[in-house]
């Protein structure tokens, strides 16, 4: 008798959806990007230059897979995600949960664990690393706010959250819960008031 896994799998590979690209989701997720990155970068229109860097053609390729992971397109992008991470450095290791308004500042090493989450818009940066903690009462990995920013060679590790409006200085590390409207700097790592703490860093615009 044929395996109940295989049968499932002919199941999908028969289903015509499975080759449809979801172009009308892909296009919603990537204008959001756009908006977010001209807005950061100070400009309406994103300069060609721009466009045709990495930054931009690993949101892209990442937008594409996201919204297709489940279906044959899904499966094509990623093999261009790990090219394009090969060549970047740029590792979010198959993570489906980058919110909208995903804005890297410069391509370089990056490292995400597959499993963390993300509220909207999030920033990331060269030598930035989110992982997972495996012992202790931290074991997992970080659950992140909206508007939260993640500056140069920062580590976010274990089971935390990181609140809404949150700004974590470039080289600090932080294994611990943040609260909203906060600026996190160091190693070890300390907590800052600040309303409007990723204002400047991150715009706000109206989707």
């Amino acid at each position: 008798m044929m395996d109940r896994g295989l049968k499932m799998k002919i199941k999908k590979w028969l289903s015509p959806k499975y080759y449809v690209f979801h172009n009308i989701l892909y296009r919603e997720k990537k204008e959001t990007d756009y908006r977010y990155n001209a807005a950061f970068r100070g400009v309406k229109v994103l300069p060609k230059s721009f466009l045709k860097g990495y930054e931009w053609k690993y949101i892209c390729c990442y937008r594409k897979w996201q919204c297709n992971r489940d279906n044959i397109w899904g499966r094509f992008y990623e093999r261009k995600l790990t090219s394009l991470s090969q060549r970047t450095g740029i590792d979010l290791d198959k993570n489906p949960n980058i919110g909208d308004g995903f804005i890297l500042g410069h391509w370089g090493r990056i490292i995400v664990n597959r499993s963390a989450k993300f509220g909207s818009p999030i920033f990331l940066t060269h030598g930035v690393t989110i992982g997972r903690d495996i012992r202790g009462k931290r074991k997992g990995v970080p659950t992140f706010g909206n508007y939260v920013c993640i500056r140069a060679n920062s580590t976010v590790v274990g089971n935390v959250h990181i609140g809404n409006d949150v700004l974590i200085a470039p080289n600090t590390f932080v294994n611990f819960d943040v609260p909203d409207h906060s600026i996190v700097i160091g190693n070890p790592a300390s907590i800052h008031h600040r309303d409007n703490a990723t204002e400047g860093h991150l715009p706000v615009i109206n989707i």
